[in-house]
C-alpha cells in the first residue's frame, strides 16, 4: 500500500514538473530578435535582463523581457505592444521595477521579485495599478477633477541610493518612491490640463503596502493644486 501511495506521489510530482516547465517557455521564439542596446545587469551582476522583439508585416512591434540568471531565462510578464522598458534594481538585487511606457503619456510600473525560479512577479496586479488605487483612498483624490486620460505612473530617481539626494534617511533597499500624474480635457476648451503633477507615495517592498510620510505633504500639496485652464 505505501508503495502504491509513493508511485502515486511520484507521478503527480512529475505531472507538476512537466506543467511548471510547459507554462514557463525556456526563453524567446526565433522570430523575436534581442535589442542589445536596452540590456542591463543587476548590481550584484548575476542577473541580465534582455529585451526581445518581433515585428508583423505591418511593421507592428511586440516585445518581451527576459531575466538570465546562471543561464537560465525567465519571462518577465506582461508582453508589451510598441514600447521597450527600462528596468531598476534595487541595490540587492532582490527586487526589480519595470518602468513600462504604454502610449504617449501613459505609463505603468511592473514590480517583480528575486525567488527560487529566478525572478517573479511580487504583486497579483502591476505596481501602478496598486499605486493608483491607493491614491483613490487618500483625502486627495477628492480634490481633485477624475482622472480620465495621460495617465502616468513613475519611479522617482534615486532608488539606487535610497533616495538619500532628496534628504531620506531611510533603510537600504526598503522602499520605492512613485510619482503619479494624470490630465484632464479643460471645460469647454480643447486640449488637457494636467490635473495631478507628480504625487508622491511610497512602496515598502517589507510590508507590501503603501504610505505616505509627512514631508511628502508640501510636494503632493502642489501635485494637485489647481492649474490655470
Amino acid at each position: 500500500m505505501k508503495w502504491k501511495h509513493l508511485a502515486f506521489s511520484i507521478g503527480v510530482f512529475l505531472a507538476c514538473t512537466v506543467s511548471a516547465a510547459m507554462a514557463q517557455p525556456a526563453g524567446p521564439t526565433a522570430d523575436y530578435k534581442i535589442k542589445t542596446e536596452y540590456t542591463s545587469t543587476s548590481p550584484d551582476g548575476t542577473t541580465t535582463i534582455e529585451q526581445y522583439a518581433k515585428t508583423d508585416a505591418d511593421g507592428n512591434y511586440t516585445w518581451q523581457f527576459w531575466a538570465r540568471r546562471q543561464d537560465k531565462l525567465t519571462l518577465l510578464k506582461p508582453e508589451q505592444p510598441d514600447y521597450a522598458a527600462g528596468f531598476r534594481f534595487t541595490n540587492d538585487s532582490q527586487w526589480l521595477v519595470r518602468m513600462q511606457k504604454t502610449g504617449a503619456g501613459y505609463a505603468d510600473l511592473y514590480l517583480y521579485r528575486l525567488g527560487r525560479q529566478g525572478f517573479v512577479a511580487a504583486t497579483p496586479k502591476p505596481l501602478s495599478d496598486l499605486a493608483w488605487a491607493y491614491f483613490e483612498s487618500r483625502p486627495d483624490f477628492r480634490k481633485i477633477r477624475k482622472p480620465d486620460f495621460h495617465i502616468e505612473a513613475d519611479l522617482v530617481k534615486g532608488l539606487d541610493d535610497n533616495y538619500r539626494w532628496m534628504g531620506e534617511n531611510w533603510p537600504d533597499c526598503r522602499y520605492l518612491l512613485i510619482s503619479l500624474s494624470v490630465d484632464v480635457p479643460p471645460a469647454g476648451q480643447y486640449g488637457q490640463i494636467r490635473t495631478v503633477r507628480g504625487w508622491h507615495c511610497r512602496y515598502d517592498l517589507q510590508m507590501g503596502r503603501f504610505d505616505m510620510p509627512p514631508d511628502f505633504a508640501d510636494n503632493n500639496a502642489k501635485a494637485i493644486a489647481p492649474a490655470p485652464e
